[in-house]
């Protein structure tokens, strides 16, 4: 491994697709990359998706394959990221190792015929994995082409139940708890009379019912991931040059990865983010998610951006999102003109050093035969090609205008994956046919995520460990709006964090389920909000979920420094007994108004506002005008009607690039209150200057 390595991204950004020219069935590699290069792509990413291609047969391999490509691409100038194929296993290897099929349940292997249907944390896979990682990585890395690689794709897509896992996972609990009166104390193991007498009596998770006992099986296989992420990049850096970056690509809701955790390894982050286009893109509309993995609204596109943001703080790679439609043969919303630049420009202004497309060619066959590509069925370029390529000439204008660039953060909100694997369990939410809604952890945050959006601000995600490596000091210098919505799984530490960032000046915002549980995923037995009733002056004793949205009404008399709210109370009413705090709002209703939906108190140098449910977006955004009465964005355009958003991010030596969206039909203008550069164009704009943006249309701009 070199120990010099210097990692780094080309200027620019970079615009391209994934590529099969393998998926052909005809050769056609030279047209499609003539194509692309017209297209102003900059980069591809070839390879991770067919280890049977790579080693047809047990030890036989064929890597020359690629060379046409890789050739190809460097004559146009066109970079590539070269994948490990391992996430895809060959036919010879299942069948000659069926011992390594994943087990979704103890027993019950995955049948084999999909992909990622093998447990690699298995030693027989990981024998033939590194084998073909360093016969393709050594055959390539010093292709001037390659400028980095993906080790896998997507991984953390199954709990491995696997006997084996299981006996690691045992284990690793002897090494954190000691002996088993220290696991029934901590898990609370009189419950239902499990206690154990000795460690071989703990039952596999098939049957599992205690919180405790499925927090840990996640974190454990979110370590597993972890650890074989580590494990493929550690064996890649031997063979890659000293700037070749090393990364893998994150499906974010996938049930065992912990993103920031698993970047740890990695030279940067990349990531899929998915989403519904047409109407679920336009901000005066709220539509249910089209399907459990792609998100629907503008505020959760943001959403996806800030979390890739989220898992290093630095900028990151987008390695697929959609170019048509992203689904089943059943999923057909292929994007609105317009919509594809507007995505790409929101994922940029949210920290994207790469738009990259899943993928260049629609297949005729195949699971993804209806996963759009670049190209549709005829491989004949149209309308989605051309928009691409006129966004591919867009970001060549733009050049390396935005090198070095980090999005504004005008709140931070703070992200728990220990709360989220927590509420997948056992969540506080029900759906509307009153079963549990796993989804309750990522509900309850994008309410505030979009709260933020709707006021008019920007918001940077923030890992609850990355918080505490900052203290409360320097975390409130830099985030001066602090959310925290639905903590629940958190230490004693991470709630003192809290409470002493609000003492050193911060605003600290409280959400639902923050401060109730404990690390261990355990009922606090104390005042609720655990660590922070008395410095926000409230407590509770009593909450309920909501069949409906609940009106809210601001409280009569509010001071001036505590401007009254408006809107409802969704899902969860947290019964908000005041001590010693000011009321925003209460619940109007017969019996929940005499609790206070919202309130706010001062405490130190800093403030604590408690929201004691998911808020409405009128209520989110109207607490957050309390907390942000001036944005960030009002620097540049200071009205903005609602379908008009603004993103921005700061520059080396101090400048400012802003990005202006129009989600939605109607044509819109707004009047600029600084003076900028059209980034494209080069056109100045003085400040006073009204300008126009067509539906579904972008500006980006320049600080002067």
């Amino acid at each position: 491994m070199n120990p010099h390595r210097t990692p780094q991204l080309p200027s620019g950004i970079l615009f391209g697709a994934a590529y099969y020219a393998e998926y052909h069935r005809e050769d056609r590699t030279a047209l499609d990359l003539d194509l692309m290069k017209q297209a102003g792509f900059t980069v591809i990413r070839v390879g991770e998706s067919v280890w049977s291609t790579w080693e047809p047969r047990d030890g036989e391999f064929d890597l020359d394959w690629l060379q046409p490509v890789l050739d190809g691409a460097h004559a146009r100038g066109i970079s590539v990221i070269l994948g490990t194929p391992t996430y895809a296993v060959p036919p010879w290897l299942q069948a000659a190792y069926p011992e390594i099929a994943a087990e979704r349940t103890t027993g019950g292997p995955v049948p084999w015929g999909a992909r990622q249907e093998v447990d690699y944390s298995h030693p027989a896979f990981r024998f033939h994995a590194e084998r073909v990682i360093r016969a393709v990585i050594e055959r390539y890395a010093g292709h001037p082409a390659v400028i980095g690689y993906q080790v896998d794709n997507e991984p953390g897509m199954l709990l491995f139940h696997n006997r084996g896992s299981f006996q690691r996972f045992v284990r690793r609990l002897k090494a954190r708890y000691g002996g088993v009166e220290t696991l029934n104390r901590e898990w609370g193991l009189t419950y239902w009379s499990h206690r154990l007498s000795d460690w071989s009596e703990l039952w596999t998770p098939d049957g599992n019912t205690l919180p405790q006992y499925d927090l840990a099986w996640r974190r454990y296989q979110s370590e597993l991931t972890t650890e074989f992420i580590a494990w493929q990049a550690d064996i890649v850096r031997e063979y890659a040059r000293s700037e070749q970056f090393v990364t893998t690509c994150i499906a974010y809701p996938r049930p065992a990865v912990d993103d920031e955790h698993v970047v740890r390894a990695l030279d940067v982050t990349a990531g899929n983010p998915y989403y519904a286009m047409q109407d679920h893109l336009d901000a005066a509309l709220e539509l249910a998610p089209a399907t459990p993995w792609t998100t629907t609204g503008v505020a959760a596109l943001f959403r996806q951006a800030d979390r890739l943001y989220s898992s290093k703080q630095s900028r990151f790679l987008v390695t697929e999102t959609d170019a048509q439609s992203i689904g089943g043969a059943e999923f057909n919303l292929p994007p609105y003109p317009g919509q594809l630049a507007m995505a790409a420009f929101a994922l940029i202004s949210r920290g994207a050093a790469m738009i990259e497309y899943w993928h260049w060619h629609t297949l005729p066959y195949g699971t993804e035969t209806y996963w759009g590509g670049v190209l549709p069925h005829s491989l004949v370029p149209g309308r989605v090609y051309r928009e691409l390529a006129q966004l591919g000439d867009d970001l060549g204008r733009i050049g390396g205008a935005l090198d070095g660039y980090e999005p504004d953060a005008d709140v931070a909100l703070l992200w728990s994956n220990d709360s989220r694997y927590a509420f997948e369990f056992a969540p506080p939410l029900a759906t509307a046919d009153g079963g549990p809604d796993r989804t309750a952890y990522t509900r309850i945050f994008d309410a505030f995520h979009r709260s933020v959006l709707d006021a008019g601000a920007q918001a940077r995600i923030v890992h609850i460990d990355q918080a505490a490596a900052l203290g409360p000091e320097e975390l409130a210098a830099r985030f001066p709006v602090l959310a925290a919505p639905a903590l629940y799984a958190a230490s004693d530490e991470q709630l003192d964090l809290l409470r002493e960032y609000a003492a050193s000046g911060g605003h600290l915002i409280v959400g639902i389920r923050t401060g109730y549980g404990d690390e261990e995923a355990r009922a606090r037995v104390e005042v609720a909000p655990a660590r922070l009733a008395a410095a926000a002056g409230i407590h509770y004793e009593e909450f309920s979920n909501l069949a409906g949205d609940l009106a809210t009404v601001p409280e009569s008399g509010v001071t001036a420094d505590a401007p009254p709210v408006h809107g409802a109370a969704r899902l969860w009413a947290d019964g908000l007994i005041v001590d010693d705090a000011t009321v925003l709002a209460r619940y109007d209703h017969p019996r929940f108004s005499d609790f206070a939906a919202a309130t706010t108190r001062a405490h130190g140098d800093g403030r604590i506002t408690v929201v004691g449910t998911v808020p409405s977006p009128e209520l989110g955004a109207s607490i957050i005008r309390h907390a942000v009465p001036t944005p960030i964005a009002d620097a540049l355009v200071s009205e903005r009607p609602p379908a008009v958003t603004v993103s921005s991010g700061t520059l080396p030596g101090g400048g400012r690039a802003w990005f202006v969206f129009n989600w939605g039909w109607e044509p819109q203008t707004v009047v600029l209150a600084a003076s900028v550069t059209d980034a494209v164009t080069g056109e100045s704009l003085a400040s006073g200057t009204e300008i126009s943006l067509a539906s579904w249309a972008t500006r980006a701009l320049l600080a002067q």
